[in-house]
């Protein structure tokens, strides 16, 4: 009689765990899901935020948008690239890290050559989509005659 009740305990106590796992609620308090968090970004690219100052038409311009999406340990963002008036063809267009003023290092590669209206989706690490949440990052667009960036534009979170 002793024996059936511990083993009718132990079967009570392995349907118990079972249940409490199978609600999301395991020992340990994880349930495998991993959430997903959305921002908005925009920058405004002109040649007077481009450092080095370029040779450029007092008209150029242009505005990018993006869409990060975080999902653990990466990100994922969609983006939308147009320019007008620049002083020839652009040559490449890429996400740099650096504060307004700063000149930095390549974090996204965007299109090479580009052409206005371009979209594109790209990856970034959880420590990048930081950076720009941070306004610690920009746009810029090069030409032949402007290698260094002709125009760009600090980004900035909206809404």
């Amino acid at each position: 009689m002793r024996t059936m009740l511990v083993l009718g305990l132990a079967l009570l106590s392995v349907l118990v765990a079972a249940a409490v796992a199978l609600a999301g609620g395991g020992y340990g308090g994880q349930t495998g899901a991993t959430a997903t968090s959305t921002y908005s970004y925009r920058a405004t690219l002109t040649p007077k935020q481009e450092v080095p100052a370029p040779k450029s038409p007092a008209a150029a311009g242009g505005v990018f948008t993006a869409k990060v999406t975080e999902h653990g340990a990466k990100a994922t963002i969609s983006w939308t690239l147009a320019f007008h008036g620049l002083s020839g063809k652009a040559a490449a267009a890429h996400i740099h890290t650096g504060k307004a003023g700063v000149a930095g290092p390549v974090m996204l590669a965007l299109c090479g050559p580009c052409r206005t209206g371009l979209s594109g989706r790209g990856t970034l690490t959880h420590a990048q989509s930081e950076v720009l949440e941070r306004r610690g990052a920009y746009v810029n667009v090069h030409t032949g005659k402007n290698p260094g960036g002709e125009i760009r534009g600090q980004l900035r979170l909206v809404g």
